[in-house]
């Protein structure tokens, strides 16, 4: 009986490692997948390229937007940077954390962006803070919903 006992907790021993690594060598790969759409999604934003945004973006694409309001749907949108709202001559996004929930991906970070033309705040260096939620939609990654506001400088000190 002892030595059957020995023999299960050698086997669970070496077994459990390689489990712990083959899910975190599928959760790094995840990440590095997510990583690559979130970047190319904000260079397809900044080039205003509404071809790999459609194909990035979820149909029912929902935006919390730093206007003070939500857009619904690619669509909108896409009309929104059609019509030089979402209009940027810089852009950069910083992804500081990645949380895994199945078919969902929530990345959050900060981005730093300069709007032009008929964009609120042109000429402005602006700064925000963002939530994305990457969801696993027919067999692909799909930006799904977004939440992205103004970071307001704290107020100057007494």
């Amino acid at each position: 009986m002892r030595a059957r006992t020995w023999l299960l907790l050698i086997i669970v021993g070496f077994g459990w490692p390689s489990g712990v690594s083959a899910q975190a060598a599928a959760q790094d790969s995840l990440e590095a997948v997510i990583r690559r759409l979130d970047a190319q999604e904000a260079d397809a934003l900044l080039h205003r390229d509404s071809v790999a945004l459609r194909r990035l973006w979820a149909p029912d694409f929902t935006v919390n937007n730093p206007r003070n309001n939500i857009t619904r749907g690619s669509d909108a949108v896409i009309a929104l940077i059609r019509n030089g709202i979402i209009d940027y001559s810089t852009f950069r996004r910083e992804i500081e954390a990645i949380l895994f929930h199945g078919s969902t991906v929530i990345v959050m970070g900060g981005e730093t962006l300069t709007p032009v033309n008929k964009s609120p705040f042109a000429g402005q260096t602006l700064h925000r803070r963002f939530t994305h939620f990457w969801m696993l939609r027919d067999g692909e990654w799909r930006l799904t919903a977004r939440h992205a506001n103004a970071v307001v400088p704290p107020p100057a000190s007494p």
